[in-house]
């Protein structure tokens, strides 16, 4: 199943666009997105990271689902890093999404790494994220 749900999350992944620091999720979501300009490579890293650890858990895990505002705020600050980091998808997605399918193998990952979704979202909304939907698609 895990296999699976790496596929439909990494076609999900794809589907989303950031224009203009707002990101449009598949489904038609569209949310504002945070100022990462001042973030030095380091951090870009770590955040993007996070991101998508926490995108993987939050998708795949009982109990740590997210809104899909919260979902675009996650996944469209992580390709505005990848954009400021100057990585293509494939790189994007071998560097930093297949260790985090990874952790779907760890029993505890779930519990260890799902409660720190809603702080990390806290913290994108705090950089001037939102969850918000400013416009939603027919």
């Amino acid at each position: 199943m895990h296999a699976l749900t790496a596929v439909a999350g990494a076609l999900a992944l794809s589907a989303g666009m950031t224009l203009a620091g707002m990101a449009l999720a598949d489904g038609g979501v569209t949310v504002q997105l945070p100022d990462v300009s001042g973030l030095s490579a380091d951090q870009a890293k770590a955040l993007i990271a996070e991101l998508a650890n926490v995108n993987v858990i939050t998708s795949n895990c009982p109990g740590y689902e997210v809104t899909d505002g919260e979902w675009t705020l996650i996944t469209g600050t992580g390709d505005k890093l990848a954009d400021k980091l100057g990585l293509d998808a494939t790189t994007y997605d071998r560097s930093y999404y297949g260790p985090a399918f990874k952790l779907l193998d760890d029993p505890e990952a779930c519990d260890r790494i799902g409660p720190t979704a809603k702080p990390l979202i806290q913290r994108l909304i705090g950089m001037g994220g939102g969850t918000t939907p400013l416009t939603q698609s027919q």
